[in-house]
């Protein structure tokens, strides 16, 4: 049984869908560039034009977008990787890279994937630089490490229509057998600073107190020195008075003997006091051996020149 067959329906559904595929490929040929963007159009498989930021039309089957470059400044994580330092410890090492596209027609033809390539790039430099540092060295000089990719990957770009800005290392892990010896290191270490700290304390607290007790002795010397002077100064002030004393007792003595009758005067003074003394002399059961003219008075005054004045 023959079904019959509506050719002009085929016929109109051809068309339509020919003038579908119209509309859409004349509304896909046209374009808005966004900001910080670029479009690479091929013409006929060849490239044509890069579209900047802004409205565009394109041929309908001639032109198409083949490639789509964000301009703005981008982040790649470099994954972690094992690299063998110079003295052969091994340490896993991560960083990010970040780059932006400035030639988007290098960036599409120079290159396959250029955030692939850099990502390998920033690999292979970062083991090649750091075998030529030890350990510690690695830890310390990272601005060196990420100086050294930058430059190497700054090479490469300027053929892959990229410019990399900066590579900074997020991580350097060293094994735990290592991570242990520089755990204790750094007890050890701080360890040391305290016990110098402590050291340096005591130091200065000693030297605060001989200070103190340096002060203090000046301060005493200086008191005793004071003190002596003072008792110095009174004793010359009592010598001089006694002297003064002195002076004048002799000089009233001598006006008294050269007087009239002094001689006499002074002799009766005299004999009272000798006889005062012999006096003294004689203690209860003591004896006392004196010279036979020891009472001999008149003897003893006729020695020292103090004659008894005869009345004229």
């Amino acid at each position: 049984m023959n079904i019959p067959v509506d050719t002009d329906l085929i016929v109109m559904a051809i068309w339509g869908l020919i003038f579908a595929i119209f509309v859409i490929k004349l509304f896909q040929s046209i374009r808005l560039v966004p900001t910080k963007s670029a479009f690479i159009v091929e013409r006929l498989g060849k490239y044509h034009s890069t579209l900047d930021a802004g409205f565009h039309t394109l041929i309908p089957f001639v032109d198409k977008v083949a490639f789509i470059h964000d301009l703005k400044e981008e982040t790649i994580d470099v994954p972690p990787q094992e690299c063998f330092s110079s003295d052969e410890v091994n340490v896993e090492v991560d960083g990010v890279i970040y780059i932006s596209v400035t030639d988007p027609v290098k960036a599409s033809y120079g290159i396959t994937d250029y955030r692939y390539a850099a990502i390998q790039l920033a690999q292979t430099t970062t083991r090649s630089v750091i075998g030529t540092l030890d350990l510690d060295r690695t830890f310390e000089e990272r601005d060196v490490i990420s100086a050294k990719v930058v430059q190497v990957l700054d090479q490469a770009g300027a053929l892959w229509g990229i410019r990399v800005h900066r590579y900074e290392i997020k991580n350097i892990t060293p094994p735990e057998t290592v991570k242990n010896a520089m755990e204790m290191q750094v007890n050890a270490e701080r360890e040391r600073r305290a016990l110098l700290a402590k050291s340096e304390g005591d130091k200065q607290s000693k030297i605060n107190r001989s200070e103190g007790v340096k002060a203090e002795t000046v301060n005493r010397s200086e008191g005793e020195m004071q003190r002596r002077i003072n008792e110095a100064e009174g004793k010359a002030e009592e010598i001089l008075t006694i002297s003064r004393a002195t002076a004048e007792s002799i000089e009233r003595l001598a006006s008294v003997i050269a007087a009239p009758g002094g001689h006499n005067a002074l002799r009766m003074q005299l004999g009272e006091q000798y006889f005062k003394q012999l006096d003294g002399l004689s203690q209860k059961n003591s004896r006392v051996v004196l010279p036979g003219n020891m009472v001999d008075f008149d003897y003893w005054m006729n020695s020292i020149g103090l004659t008894e004045e005869k009345p004229s």
